[in-house]
């Protein structure tokens, strides 16, 4: 197992693909998001998810897609477009509230973030999420969980520190926590993810697959190492 290094002295997580596994949470929700989006009607539905990342024969996400890596507000600009709907503003209202929702009982842990998150706060580290869903739904799984208050940190696309793959979230999370960028592992499903680890000098960009991409994906987008999920992130600290 590779080590991280002793130097790394917060830890900013991805949320969904990385502390949630991504198709469970996303996979029928996406459906039935799209069906909403296209008002019943099943073919623009399919049409909807295809043309925003997801594979008809595999019902996989293609890495780096908007459905896999855009914030909310970004996914339901681009459905509104493709179901013909100039009504963005509602769009955007219908999908949020929907994702919301449906992350209150859809929403899959990896493993118990309770005792992960404990035990990582006893080496000392400190702990934040950072998203490109909405603020209000991180905060909303944080706390189904029982883990808000084990968190220094929650933003979402919607915050005010830009979006992924931008280094505003690394850089907003580090003077939250009064540490630089170069003590903070960033750990994420996504290209998306190692590029905002990166952008914000992060010093690890950790690359997890319980998310869409591949462990190559990961690496040739900058991720310093691959786990099999974060399971394996409190041996390696």
């Amino acid at each position: 197992m590779p080590q991280i290094s002793d130097s790394i002295h917060a830890i900013l997580f991805d949320k969904d693909g990385t502390l949630f596994d991504f198709y469970k949470t996303w996979g029928p929700v996406t459906e039935e998001a799209a069906l909403l989006v296209a008002r019943g009607d099943p073919a623009k539905a399919r049409h909807i998810l295809k043309e925003s990342g997801k594979d008809p024969e595999t019902g996989k996400y293609v890495p780096g897609s908007p459905i896999a890596s855009g914030s909310n507000r970004e996914i339901s600009d681009l459905w509104a477009s493709l179901a013909g709907r100039a009504d963005t503003d509602a769009v955007y209202a219908e999908v949020h509230q929907l994702f919301l929702k449906r992350q209150a009982t859809a929403a899959t842990p990896v493993t118990d973030l309770d005792v992960l998150f404990s035990r990582l706060r006893a080496r000392g580290l400190s702990l934040g999420v950072a998203t490109m869903d909405s603020e209000e739904s991180a905060r909303a799984s944080m706390a189904r969980f029982g883990v808000h208050g084990s968190l220094d940190f929650i933003c979402g696309f919607d915050t005010g520190h830009g979006v992924k793959p931008g280094g505003g979230m690394v850089e907003a999370f580090a003077r939250h926590v009064n540490l630089r960028p170069s003590m903070i592992a960033v750990v994420g499903d996504s290209p998306h993810d190692m590029a905002m680890a990166r952008a914000g000098k992060a010093g690890k960009a950790i690359g997890v697959l319980t998310g869409v991409s591949l462990r190559a994906i990961l690496m040739d987008h900058g991720a310093d190492v691959v786990i099999e999920s974060i399971v394996e992130l409190e041996t390696a600290l």
